[in-house]
Order: C-alpha cells, then structure tokens, then sequence
C-alpha cells in the first residue's frame, strides 16, 4: 500500500467517524432535551427532587420512566406503577441481547455500557456497517443522551417546583405529548398502527372502570390480539388464493 492510499484511507475513515458521531449527537441532544418535560411530569406526579433524579440517573430509560411517574400522578399504587414500567423497559433486553453481538465489548466494560442499552444508542449502533463505526455512534449517543438527559431533569423538576402546580400550566400534558411524539415515528406500517390504536382504545375505555394503573397493563394485550388476528388474516388469504 503506497503512502497516498494510506493518506485516502485515513481521510476515508475520518470522514466516516465524523460522520457517525454527527449523527449519534443529533439524535442525543434531540432525545436529551425531553428530560426536562420528564422532570416536570414527575414533580407534578408528587415524587420529590432526589426521587426524580435519581430515576433518570438510575433506570435511564424514557418511555419506563415516564409510564412510572404518569401512573403515580393518576393515583395508581406504587407496584403498579413499577409492573407498566417493567414492562415497557423489557424491551431493552432484547436490544442486549443484539448489541452484545454486534459490539463485542470486553466482559470489564459490558455492565457500564449496559446502562445505556436503549431505543436511541440500539437504533444507532444497528445502522452503522461496521462494529468501529457502531461502537462510535453507541459511546457517544449514550454519553450526550445520559448527560443531557439527566441535566434537564434536573432543569425541569427545578422548573416544576417554582412554578407550583404543573396542572395549572399545562404543563402536566407535557410527558405523554413528549411519549407520543418519540412514539409515532416508529410507526411505519398498518399493523403497528393497529396495535397503537388497540391500546389507546384499551387504556382509554378501561380507565373509568378499573384502578389506575391498570388500564395501562391491560392495554399491552393489543399485541397479540392485533398479531393473531393479523396472521388468522393472511392464512385466509393464502387459502383463498389456492
């Protein structure tokens, strides 16, 4: 390899890093932000300063956290509140199980970098061609998301605490508007908006009759409800067409 290819390579590579860690901070200063519409929901929820950060500082996780304290603010017991959570943050344990394949991280550093399994940094990491180039964008869209994350908590609780009742803003909308809008990009095809609009008919309609909470469980049943009837369907059609 002559000097000049090496010199094309290097500018290649470099090019190609800069163009990952552009991306991976665009998504986490995006994503990053709408901490602080989480620390406004969880101290209009009643949880106090430290409860709220310590959440964001220790489950990291949007979607869990903002099901937790959105259960909390509706009078749902703390077990329930914790059981929609759970679920929701399960999901990160299949993006483990597929990040841990495709990084292949030293056994020291898999229980650090297991903090910032989420949507965000798996997305990231699963777009990129080559394990460099998803290590890259992993590492630095979970650093700024955490980082930012965590600080707008910590603005948004602060926030929530000087203005006294978020209701009265309006401002106790701001986490399932927030939810909702890192919620609909993601859902491209029929089947996924079935499943969505099942389980916003459920939590909806079950809400007057059963204990807060409870309506949000009950409406994750509109995955498999939507995916039988979605495969009952397409059998059908297949023996139509013999």
């Amino acid at each position: 390899m002559t000097d000049r290819t090496a010199l094309v390579n290097a500018d290649t590579g470099e090019k190609a890093d800069r163009a990952v860690v552009r991306d991976a901070l665009g998504v986490g200063v995006a994503v990053g932000l709408s901490g602080f519409a989480f620390g406004v929901t969880s101290a209009g929820s009643g949880l106090t300063l430290p409860q709220t950060c310590a959440l964001s500082l220790l489950v990291f996780t949007g979607a869990s956290q903002f099901a937790l304290v959105g259960a909390l603010a509706v009078g749902g017991g703390p077990f329930t509140a914790a059981a929609g959570a759970f679920f929701l943050g399960a999901r990160n344990a299949f993006y483990g199980l597929r990040l841990s394949q495709l990084l292949a991280l030293p056994r020291a550093v898999r229980p650090f970098a297991a903090q910032w399994v989420i949507d965000e940094t798996a997305v990231v990491a699963l777009a990129q061609p080559t394990r460099r180039a998803a290590r890259l964008g992993f590492f630095v869209t979970g650093l700024t998301l955490y980082l930012l994350w965590n600080l707008t908590t910590l603005l948004g609780a602060l926030g929530a605490e000087a203005i006294g009742d978020t209701g009265a803003w309006g401002l106790d909308a701001a986490g399932p508007a927030v939810f909702l809008a890192l919620l609909a990009p993601m859902l491209k095809t029929g089947t996924e908006r079935a499943v969505a609009g099942l389980a916003v008919l459920l939590g909806l309609g079950l809400l007057p009759v059963l204990p807060a909470g409870v309506p949000v469980l009950l409406a994750a049943l509109a995955a498999p409800a939507v995916l039988w009837a979605d495969g009952r369907r397409r059998r059908g059609e297949q023996e139509d067409a013999r």
